[in-house]
């Protein structure tokens, strides 16, 4: 029988290179995003291309009735949900630093990128221990304990991602539904186009151990891997996809 992923964020940047190698698995897919139908319809043709079923579920994950309707619209098409893969993320509008970070800013990240991960993960966890069965991945990034403070809003949810992981890994183990962290470090994608110029230099000057920018597909790898159950005695761990970024070097 094949499986079905739901993917949060998934039909741009990381979210569609995770989408991509699932669909090229053969995992029937559920695509959330924010965008219009319209604007996701050449994304979702390509996605099924490689054979599988692929639904659109427009949503705000931190709004808690998109949540349920989005799931409620996956559970209708296909009864069943084997993966979640915490993806979806905001950056914030503007880069400030912590002396000067608005509460405005700091609610709308803790909102997507953590509130609405942990009450998904907690209705979907609900659903796979009635099922029986279920992998979550949860994806963070480096600034999860690279401090950056310019936007120390964004480290923080991604902070709270990593210990939400460990939480669930705990709590759903004695179900037999791991519970994973990949933490992506500089991938490209439009979130990163802003500064790309900064990043070439730094790359360029030894930032990384592997001397290039990361690609969604290097995090659909991953994460792929996981949900196939590849990494079955491993629950709560994580998975660091940084070209070396995070690794101590004198």
């Amino acid at each position: 029988m094949r499986k079905t992923a739901l993917i949060t964020g998934g039909s741009r940047g990381i979210g569609l290179g995770i989408a991509i190698q699932l669909a090229q698995r053969g995992f029937d897919l559920a695509i959330n995003g924010v965008r219009e139908q319209d604007a996701v319809l050449d994304t979702i043709a390509q996605l099924k291309s490689y054979g599988g079923e692929v639904i659109y579920c427009r949503a705000d994950v931190g709004n808690a009735g998109q949540r349920a309707e989005m799931l409620q619209q996956v559970t209708d098409h296909y009864g069943t949900l084997q993966v979640l893969v915490n993806n979806a993320g905001v950056a914030p509008k503007e880069r400030k630093d912590i002396l000067e970070t608005t509460e405005e800013s700091f609610d709308r990240l803790m909102n997507m990128n953590l509130k609405g991960a942990f009450f998904l993960t907690q209705a979907v966890a609900n659903m796979m221990i009635r099922q029986q069965e279920g992998c979550i991945i949860n994806v963070s990034s480096i600034s999860a304990t690279v401090a950056s403070v310019t936007r120390g809003e964004y480290c923080i949810s991604k902070a709270g991602l990593s210990m939400m992981t460990q939480l669930f890994a705990v709590r759903l183990g004695a179900h037999r539904i791991p519970v994973y962290e990949i933490r992506p470090g500089i991938i490209a994608t439009d979130m990163t186009a802003g500064v790309k110029e900064k990043y070439d230099q730094l790359i360029g000057n030894g930032l990384l151990v592997q001397p290039r920018w990361g690609l969604p597909e290097d995090v659909g790898k991953a994460v792929a891997m996981l949900a196939a159950g590849d990494l079955p005695y491993s629950t709560g761990q994580v998975i660091m996809i940084d070209g070396g970024l995070t690794l101590p070097r004198l």
